[in-house]
């Protein structure tokens, strides 16, 4: 019986090792808000093969839990289950507050009841928009998403990011741990320095997420401000904006998704 113990810990901790997870980050804009049938559709083709999508700017209303149960159902059509989280809404400044949504594939990835995610609160009056965590299990192997907004870049978002940075630094560094969002600046900035040399790699190098209102140049993208960061514990294997747009024909079709591109992450546990 001894033997068979040690045979059942060792092949679940070889399953969660082994698997290949896919986590996207995206900004949905004004995710509840608009988003009709065909588009939340365009939305879910994007995003199937991910096995985790972290959302940023779902809108507080009833219409945001619609549009993240729609997507959820537009994903099961395609063959598998999902299941999602969605977060309180953000204790923000008037026109800022938000939720955040993190929808996955459950076949897997677990998360224990009563442990449903939360906003960090220990943020609250250092942010406008708290980050929200979740820790998910893979067999017996746990690991944290934290899902993040920063104010626009207008308003300056340096001291808040550089508090969240600072905040994650402390209590995730030598754990399994990503952070994903919108951070409303380039991870070339200087106050990503100290996150970077502690370890927490960048998915996004300088690659622009954001998109122009109208092709110049034949250019349609503005800025590299949307990323995914992880630690060492995290074996990535590919990393990759995904450009839905493609060229400038399709611009004006592709904001009626969003403004942004979704980024991703492969890795292992």
């Amino acid at each position: 019986m001894r033997y068979l113990i040690i045979l059942l810990l060792f092949a679940t901790t070889t399953i969660a090792q082994n698997k290949e997870i896919t986590i996207i980050s995206w900004n949905i804009q004004h995710f509840g808000k608009t988003k009709n049938a065909e588009e939340i559709e365009k939305i879910a083709e994007i995003v199937k093969h991910a096995d985790i999508i972290a959302i940023q700017e779902v809108v507080t209303t009833f219409q945001g839990v619609q549009a993240v149960n729609r997507l959820t159902e537009a994903l099961e059509k395609k063959g598998e289950s999902w299941d999602y989280l969605i977060s309180e809404k953000t204790n923000s400044p008037s026109r800022m507050t938000e939720c955040y949504a993190i929808v996955w594939k459950n076949k897997h990835i677990k998360i224990k009841k009563g442990h449903e995610g939360s906003l960090v609160k220990e943020l609250d009056k250092m942010v406008d928009r708290e980050p929200f965590l979740v820790q998910f299990y893979v067999a017996d192997t746990s690991f944290f998403v934290m899902n993040y907004h920063a104010k626009p870049h207008k308003r300056n978002p340096r001291p808040e990011v550089k508090e969240l940075l600072a905040y994650v630094q402390k209590n995730y560094k030598n754990k399994k741990f990503i952070l994903a969002g919108d951070f409303n600046l380039s991870q070339s900035e200087e106050v990503f320095k100290n996150f970077k040399l502690a370890g927490f790699k960048p998915v996004n190098i300088d690659q622009k997420t954001t998109l122009k209102l109208i092709c110049k140049n034949a250019s349609y993208l503005n800025y590299p401000i949307d990323n995914i960061f992880y630690t060492p514990k995290i074996n990535a294997t590919s990393t990759k904006i995904i450009d839905f747009v493609k060229h400038c024909d399709n611009l004006t079709a592709s904001r009626r998704l969003s403004d942004h591109l979704p980024v991703e992450l492969k890795f292992r546990l």
